[in-house]
């Protein structure tokens, strides 16, 4: 098994952007004191719910105070980025890193960014296949060039040239299959449970290249006491922060039931004693053949208990698991 660490860069109620990001990197430290296999950040724009709004950015500051672990994106959001930049930010923090750098990329969804950065809501819904090809092909290739509907240049070098096969964050049969279809391996999310990861991991179809399923990992003296810090913590910023995520277009979405959510996460994840974390982690290995995992450590919304919890759970939990 290789276990690593996922972080939001949650906004928690009373807590600044600039402090949470500083944490965010002293948090990656950590785990790397702790033995954990790699770090991954998550990727959101203009919103409370994560307020890193380049995890490429956060990653190389993260790469420049570690000496071991990996560090990931989860996800650079594609339909806000050209994909040739991407890949130029991705093959410096690659060589600059002497190969530590894992990159994820994901679809988004259609929220402002899209507006903001011009990328627009038709390359979103449309154009997300010849993004993700080009972003192999300059990431594969020693030159690129393209000639489609939504990205059209002549055949340029690429400096530095890198080989980096990009993680694809998969939510929908669509995302599945397009991942599957070039041998990419999926980034699973923390809102699917072990039946869902064993649907898309089946309709994937193939071998598997090293898929990484994110959950909650949350460690406490007693499940009872873990279950009662997250329902006490995580609301105050899934409420809020889940709001943010505002249609370009104005169409109508569905409010997850924030309190539901919490008890799902607390019930299906690695979140109770270190028995508890490592019996769970241990079924969903079981249960569906993944070998890779990263833990949402955040959960508390203090940095106090994030870096206890990172140092527990490594103590605690990745022996055993390992």
């Amino acid at each position: 098994m290789r276990i690593g660490i996922f972080l939001v860069a949650a906004g928690f109620p009373g807590r600044a952007p600039g402090e949470v990001l500083r944490d965010t990197v002293e948090a990656i430290v950590a785990a790397e004191e702790a033995g954990f296999d790699d770090a991954w950040i998550a990727e959101h724009h203009f919103m409370s719910y994560g307020v890193c709004p380049s995890a490429a950015t956060l990653a190389g500051v993260a790469l420049g105070r570690t000496s071991r672990i990996r560090v990931g994106t989860a996800v650079s959001v594609l339909s806000a980025r050209h994909p040739v930049d991407l890949a130029e930010q991705a093959a410096v923090l690659d060589q600059a890193s002497g190969g530590r750098f894992a990159l994820g990329v994901g679809r988004g969804g259609p929220w402002l960014e899209l507006e903001v950065l011009g990328t627009g809501l038709s390359r979103f819904e449309h154009g997300f296949r010849e993004a993700l090809d080009l972003l192999c092909a300059a990431l594969g290739q020693d030159t690129v060039s393209a000639d489609g509907e939504f990205f059209r240049f002549r055949k340029v070098p690429m400096v530095p040239a890198v080989r980096l096969r990009p993680f694809v964050a998969c939510t929908s049969a669509g995302t599945v299959a397009l991942a599957s279809e070039r041998g990419l391996p999926m980034l699973l999310g923390m809102h699917v449970g072990d039946d869902g990861r064993t649907e898309m991991l089946r309709s994937y179809g193939r071998d598997d290249p090293g898929h990484v399923a994110a959950a909650v990992g949350y460690v406490a003296d007693s499940t009872e006491e873990a279950v009662r810090e997250l329902r006490s913590s995580m609301p105050a910023w899934l409420g809020p922060g889940l709001a943010g995520y505002v249609p370009v277009d104005g169409r109508a979405t569905t409010r997850r039931d924030v309190a539901a959510y919490v008890d799902f996460l607390c019930a299906t994840h690695p979140v109770g004693s270190a028995d508890l974390c490592v019996e769970r982690i241990e079924r969903t290995a079981a249960g569906t053949g993944l070998r890779h995992m990263m833990l949402m450590v955040e959960g508390a919304g203090r940095q106090a208990r994030t870096l206890e919890n990172i140092r527990r759970l490594g103590a605690e939990v990745l022996p055993r698991i390992r």
